[in-house]
């Protein structure tokens, strides 16, 4: 290999990062004209007469919260368990299982109920987001939309960002509750306690900071869930092919940027 094909492949290695890079901060900077536009509509909508739909908001919030309950609550019911089983035999062994209660209260709901359900939100309501844009994308409907006079923003991306920020919130809440259960059903089983005695510790454990903690993540991850559907969603090309593409990159993203704030957030408010 000669330093002339070095050359070559090092530049067009820098190429392609400063595109990928540069990329990366234009849908980031549509992201925020996304969330600084609907804020705009949300508040300003009745005054220029164009007020966000209320059914539409409705609609959005039975899909995203309703129809999500019953495999939510299946995987944070077995989260819960699976928490239980693993906290009581890593307690054994310094003979401390009588304190797994605290680990699993603190853990279910300053951190696993809200990213679980920040997932499951996002493969599910975040990528059929993704994919209904982009449909219309494809078929110009926005356009459409702009054509006559309606701010597709207004339309499109308002009802289920309002939706999210208030489903995945009660979800969360949905998610504690259920997990709690479960992880409950087992350590008394385990450590032969009454279900009330195990539901007085989680009491006792819990303040109202973790519960914070655990819900205004979940309002973060509503936010981060409907921005990356609509940007992948709005950037749809190549007919149905490309919806199924950019469809499979919003989970992927989404779920990425949960992960990822979840891990500053949980640094940020420990220090």
């Amino acid at each position: 290999m000669g330093a002339r094909e070095v050359r070559g492949r090092f530049v067009g290695l820098v190429d392609r990062v400063g595109r990928a890079t540069v990329h990366g901060l234009d849908e980031m900077g549509f992201a925020a004209h996304l969330l600084g536009k609907s804020l705009y509509w949300l508040v300003l909508g009745k005054r220029r007469r164009q007020p966000v739909r209320f059914d539409s908001i409705i609609l959005q919030a039975y899909e995203i919260g309703v129809q999500a309950l019953p495999i939510l609550s299946v995987l944070t019911f077995t989260i819960g368990v699976m928490l239980a089983i693993q906290g009581v035999y890593m307690l054994k062994a310094f003979g401390a299982e009588s304190r797994v209660t605290t680990g699993i209260a603190l853990s279910l709901v300053r951190e696993f109920s809200s990213l679980i359900t920040g997932i499951l939100v996002a493969g599910r309501s975040g990528s059929a987001l993704a994919a209904r844009l982009g449909t219309m994308t494809i078929n110009q409907e926005v356009d459409a939309l702009t054509v006559m006079g309606i701010d597709p923003i207004r339309f499109l991306v308002v009802p289920p960002l309002v939706a999210m920020l208030v489903m995945v919130p009660v979800l969360t809440m949905w998610s504690h509750m259920v997990s709690l259960f479960g992880a409950g059903l087992y350590v008394s089983s385990a450590l032969d306690i009454t279900f009330g005695a195990y539901v007085q510790q989680v009491i006792d454990t819990l303040r109202l900071a973790d519960l914070a903690h655990g819900l205004s993540k979940s309002a973060i991850f509503a936010v981060l869930i409907t921005l990356v559907g609509v940007v992948n969603g709005a950037a749809v090309t190549g007919g149905a092919e490309g919806v199924g593409r950019m469809t499979t990159r919003s989970v992927v993203h989404a779920i990425s940027a949960i992960v990822v704030t979840d891990m500053i957030f949980a640094f940020m408010v420990t220090r």
